[in-house]
């Protein structure tokens, strides 16, 4: 299907790095955008994440700019790697041209892997208000029942997940989304050697594991007001 963009919004920690993986692998997918409003967010926030200044020497930075870059319809199939917490500005009008689907994941597991990559951060950084308030807005404007799949079956039964996923954004099955080439891709951010250390050593999606998780207080805290935005939004899942 020519002309095609598809927008994956989702939190860090989600799986979304594997996912965009599994998209860029199909035979139609002719642009990748890997978290375009990176540079942008980094700036108003004034955020010290690792590789800040890389990150922003190497992307648009200004919001308007990027939000042209996302409609922009090329021949073949866009794919667009959108962390909700990057989104500042409140229009979101510029995503009425874009097929957006919702990837969640349970709070618990967000947080110890956030956590572990980065050690610092609260509830506002693993973009589940952010994710919530989207999705009511492309369930107010565009499309009332958007696609939301959820990481822990992504891995469970990847195969089952986006065949459902492609059913309902109406474009074919591709056998190749199951695996892709390990390493640094040409479509990844300039911070793909500090966030996706796990990716870069995949080929396909690995197994779900079922893990005790033990976190401390400051982070049941943050689980405790995310978990009924994602009960929420899994009342959605394909």
């Amino acid at each position: 299907m020519p002309n095609r963009i598809i927008a994956m919004w989702s939190g860090p920690r989600n799986l979304s790095t594997a996912l965009m993986r599994s998209f860029a692998s199909r035979s139609d997918v002719n642009n990748v955008l890997d978290e375009p409003f990176y540079a942008s967010y980094l700036i108003k926030t004034k955020k010290n994440h690792p590789m800040r200044n890389e990150v922003i020497s190497s992307q648009l930075n200004n919001i308007d700019d990027v939000k042209n870059l996302c409609q922009l319809k090329l021949d073949g199939i866009t794919y667009q790697k959108h962390m909700t917490q990057h989104i500042l500005d409140k229009d979101l009008s510029w995503t009425e041209s874009l097929c957006n689907c919702f990837l969640i994941r349970d709070p618990t597991e967000v947080v110890m892997s956030f956590k572990q990559s980065w050690g610092e951060g609260d509830f506002i950084d693993i973009g589940f208000k952010q994710q919530y308030d989207i999705f009511n807005y492309v369930i107010n404007h565009i499309n009332d029942s958007p696609p939301v799949i959820d990481a822990t079956n992504l891995r469970r039964n990847p195969k089952k997940v986006l065949q459902n996923l492609c059913k309902v954004i109406n474009i074919n099955w591709d056998e190749s989304m199951l695996s892709w080439k390990s390493g640094i891709q040409s479509y990844d951010g300039v911070w793909a050697k500090h966030w996706y250390k796990s990716v870069l050593d995949s080929t396909a999606f690995k197994p779900y594991e079922n893990k005790e998780l033990k976190l401390n207080d400051d982070e049941k805290n943050i689980v405790e007001q995310a978990m009924p935005i994602y009960k929420s939004l899994y009342k959605f899942v394909i």
